[in-house]
């Protein structure tokens, strides 16, 4: 079977290797091109995708819309057999989708229909589920709406961060679609199994405005947004009328003071008041400055009990 692989960050790199590992006839990588880096933005930084195809000997197509009769001739020459796409970054249009034989299945990070779109892990954790999985399913032009091969559930820790489920998941979606090819190759096939549009959710992409914190939610609410935008693009504030970005959140029962007020700052952080309860944070960075724990800031006399946070 020839695979024509499609991805382009940390998260697809697990299984494509996991294809290559088994032996599966990887012929061509399609990622996005390399973007400029750094605050100069003068050197171009390749996807991690494109890495793992160059480390293998893989082709590597980087066009800026993956679209045009050029680009589909060139997709024609590798014969794939199916395409596999994981969190490659576009859209795809029906003739790219049905060009191979097989079609095009995608991992996508949530148990579908639940969470379709852009940012399904971190839109898990702020709604407080407590179960999410990945989902091997069949592309169609309609976003995320194809029906599903396989899932796979697996529990979210309660004190489980964006980041550590991202690379659970991608783990996870690995050992999925390797399921689902070898179910193919041994002639026993996939069921697929159409979503139930009625139980549909969507997750929008990430913003900064999103990850802004509201001290009027409750103590709950916050040290989730904290858990879900670690690392990225970080949970933020103000402090002292400057950005902050906030990690490592616990709700904690009481906190007696405005909401955003620093009400105390020990060796286990700095707990602030929510609308109700309060949220003990870990550490912080400051705009231009090292994440360090909140004490440490609280040391150098950049948070002090009193400050409030987002006045």
């Amino acid at each position: 079977m020839k695979i024509l692989f499609w991805g382009t960050p940390n998260f697809a790199t697990p299984a494509l290797r996991a294809m290559i590992g088994e032996g599966y006839d990887v012929v061509a990588v399609v990622t996005q091109p390399d973007r400029p880096q750094g605050r100069s933005r003068s050197e171009l930084l390749a996807p991690p995708v494109k890495l793992v195809a160059l480390e293998e000997g893989i082709p590597v197509l980087q066009p800026e819309k993956p679209r045009g009769e050029e680009f589909m001739a060139e997709l024609r020459t590798f014969g794939a057999d199916l395409s596999v796409v994981v969190a490659y970054g576009h859209i795809l249009v029906r003739d790219v989708i049905d060009l191979p034989p097989m079609g095009t299945w995608n991992i996508h990070a949530s148990l579908l229909p639940r969470w379709r779109g852009a940012a399904p892990i971190q839109a898990s954790i702020l709604a407080g589920d407590e179960e999410t999985g990945v989902t091997i399913m069949r592309m169609v032009p309609r976003l995320d709406a194809g029906p599903i091969l396989l899932q796979a559930p697996t529990p979210i820790a309660p004190d489980e961060t964006g980041g550590e489920l991202t690379e659970r998941l991608a783990e996870l979606g690995a050992l999925g679609i390797i399921e689902a090819l070898t179910l193919h190759s041994l002639g026993a096939g996939v069921t697929e199994i159409p979503q139930d549009d009625a139980r549909v959710t969507y997750a929008p992409k990430l913003s900064r405005d999103a990850a802004r914190l509201d001290f009027h939610r409750s103590a709950v609410e916050v040290s989730r947004a904290v858990r879900a935008y670690d690392p990225r693009p970080g949970a933020w504030s103000t402090l002292r009328g400057a950005d902050a970005k906030l990690f490592g959140a616990v709700p904690m029962g009481d906190a007696r003071g405005e909401p955003g007020q620093v009400v105390n700052v020990d060796e286990h952080g700095a707990l602030i008041a929510c609308s109700t309860g309060g949220v003990r944070i870990g550490y912080i960075q400051p705009a231009g400055k090292r994440r360090m724990a909140a004490l440490d800031l609280a040391q150098g006399r950049g948070l002090a009990v009193g400050d409030v946070l987002g006045s």
